[in-house]
């Protein structure tokens, strides 16, 4: 299994590599696009901001690339708000692949950014098989993704937005699988070997 996580300016590549280690897959950490067009596998990680995310991405053509992959795509925090239309982080013009908005919390949902572990329900993916419905997972953002048709799994932080969402070989997730100890592994595990 040829596994890729794509490598740009946004952080947690590395938690996400041990993570895929400790459940005996290796992974190339790249940014180069035949590599990342030849993978079996792509996840797309991110901790940080999304205007220089994208930047980033648009300089190595990797925000043309991204949209054209046709094999399993795991986006994760950041890299799910990516693959949206629009973050109004910094009005930011993103990948396009789920034409969804990514909004700011509003103060009313508590302190943001929100930190900690959450709540997951409305579970619906072979990507969540053999995790129990209001399972916790461990989060840190402070944009969230509304919810939609594409939505297969929900949390709360003051209003219920999408935890997860899919569309054909694409699946993100807001909050951190490789910091989200057993359900995140079997989150990484499903994604590997269920998700073709």
């Amino acid at each position: 299994m040829n596994t890729v996580i794509i490598k740009y300016n946004a952080g947690n590549t590395q938690s996400v590599l041990y993570a895929l280690e400790r459940i005996g897959v290796s992974a190339v950490v790249t940014d180069e696009p035949e590599q990342i067009r030849g993978a079996d596998k792509v996840i797309f990680p991110g901790v940080g901001e999304a205007s220089t995310a994208m930047q980033y991405l648009r300089e190595r053509g990797l925000d043309r690339l991204i949209p054209s992959l046709r094999q399993p795509v795991l986006g994760v925090c950041l890299g799910m708000q990516l693959l949206c239309r629009h973050s109004e982080e910094n009005d930011t013009h993103c990948l396009g692949i789920f034409d969804l908005g990514v909004r700011r919390f509003p103060a009313s949902s508590g302190k943001v950014p929100q930190i900690g572990w959450n709540m997951i329900y409305d579970l619906s993916s072979p990507l969540f098989e053999g995790i129990a419905e209001r399972s916790y997972v461990y989060g840190v953002h402070s944009y969230y993704v509304e919810k939609s048709p594409f939505s297969i799994a929900t949390t709360d932080y003051g209003l219920s937005y999408s935890a997860a969402i899919s569309r054909d070989n694409f699946y993100a997730v807001q909050f951190h699988p490789e910091k989200s100890a057993d359900v995140g592994q079997r989150i990484l595990e499903n994604f590997i070997l269920k998700i073709n």
